[in-house]
């Protein structure tokens, strides 16, 4: 398997499974050391200030099991800084490892799926794993298909937020949409004082109130509901990201579209803006006096041209599906024996993937935009351009 690594400088690597350590529960091991979740951090640099605390506040986010809107299973997603941290908990620059056991892996969940393992589950990765892996394919929970496996992400994720806190860079996400109901628009100040203020992360209370209502009903039914998570990125300097392949909106897009669920993505006013002209579509540019810098009046492009920063607000919507597994019948194929068959496949799955994948997107485009800042500061050092343009 390939793949396992996101960004350049800042390179973020993960590796585990849903129900990683199934096979090794005995008495020789430690629980702790059954398996998990490991990710290893990349161009660190020296002197950041790193706890497992800082790591567990972004884990905390994701982590399942903490409100009726969950899957019941009741992960504790503990985090262990492995190296790369020494000193006063400051990085040494080395790389930064961190292991994340799993804690919910009992017998009963184990049978079940491995009961069930030559049927493909709708709207999940079972046959395109069977494809890729043969009878190696690891059926339990989906393995690395498994939305446990972002639980690194997030780890990942929370390393990059504490260079960018030491920037002044903030990253938010939270929920505009869930089955239709919908919510905004926010500015950033509403989103951040309204921030993780109920179950569904909705800035709009009595939106989010509606929004659960309908989700309960969901749940009542056995079925599952999509929903959009917007994410703004406040403080991101202009000018990064390179042209062409390596846009900084194509670098958050290979980030977030990576995501498990995520179907859909836009940026600024995004498919908004094919029934506009141009003069409807064009952000305008001005000097603003007191900052010294060129502004835009309006964020129609989302804080980018070109695919470049521009300074202004990066805003993103993604698009996010029904959790697949859902507690109906469905019509499926068994695999061993080519034959159709109609199961209805009990799992702890979440009703909706919305009120946990915020803290996901935030992960992944802070990772983009660390190594972005990496990367456009290399070069800016090697190249030989008046001072004034940085000032602009």
């Amino acid at each position: 398997m390939v793949g396992n690594t996101f960004g350049r400088l800042f390179r973020v690597t993960t590796c585990g499974e849903s129900y990683s350590g199934a096979f090794r529960k005995n008495n020789d091991v430690p629980p702790e050391l059954w398996g998990g979740l490991a990710v290893i951090v990349d161009g660190v640099p020296a002197g950041i200030k790193i706890t497992a605390q800082i790591i567990q506040e972004e884990l905390d986010k994701r982590r399942p099991g903490k409100s009726k809107l969950q899957t019941p299973r009741s992960e504790a997603d503990k985090v262990y800084i492995f190296s790369g941290v020494m000193q006063d908990d400051r990085t040494t620059g080395a790389p930064v490892c961190m292991i994340i056991p799993s804690s919910d892996i009992g017998d009963f969940h184990i049978k079940q799926h491995k009961d069930n393992k030559d049927l493909l589950r709708p709207g999940q990765a079972a046959y395109t794993y069977y494809k890729k892996y043969g009878e190696h394919s690891d059926y339990l929970g989906a393995g690395r298909a498994s939305a446990r496996e972002t639980a690194a992400r997030v780890a990942g994720g929370a390393v990059a937020k504490a260079i960018l806190d030491n920037m002044g860079i903030d990253v938010i996400a939270f929920t505009v949409e869930s089955h239709g109901i919908k919510a905004g628009p926010f500015s950033y100040d509403i989103a951040k004082q309204n921030y993780r203020m109920n179950d569904i992360n909705c800035p709009d209370n009595e939106v989010a109130k509606l929004m659960t209502q309908d989700m309960l009903e969901i749940i009542k039914e056995g079925d599952s509901c999509g929903g959009a998570i917007e994410i703004i990125a406040k403080g991101v300097p202009a000018g990064l990201g390179e042209p062409v392949f390596d846009k900084l909106s194509a670098t958050i897009a290979h980030g977030l579209m990576s995501i498990g669920g995520v179907k859909g993505i836009e940026f600024g006013e995004g498919f908004g803006v094919t029934s506009k002209k141009g003069s409807q579509c064009n952000d305008t540019p001005y000097y603003d006096k007191e900052t010294g810098r060129i502004r835009f009046k309006t964020n129609r492009a989302g804080g980018m041209l070109g695919g470049i920063s521009n300074g202004e607000e990066i805003r993103i919507r993604v698009a996010v599906k029904p959790t697949p597994t859902i507690m109906k019948d469905q019509l499926t194929v068994n695999v061993a024996t080519l034959e159709p068959t109609v199961h209805k496949f009990a799992s702890r799955s979440d009703p909706s993937l919305v009120p946990r994948v915020y803290s996901i997107c935030e992960a992944m485009v802070r990772i983009a935009l660390v190594d972005s800042i990496m990367m456009s500061a290399g070069l800016r050092n090697l190249t030989n351009m008046d001072n004034r343009w940085d000032g602009l």
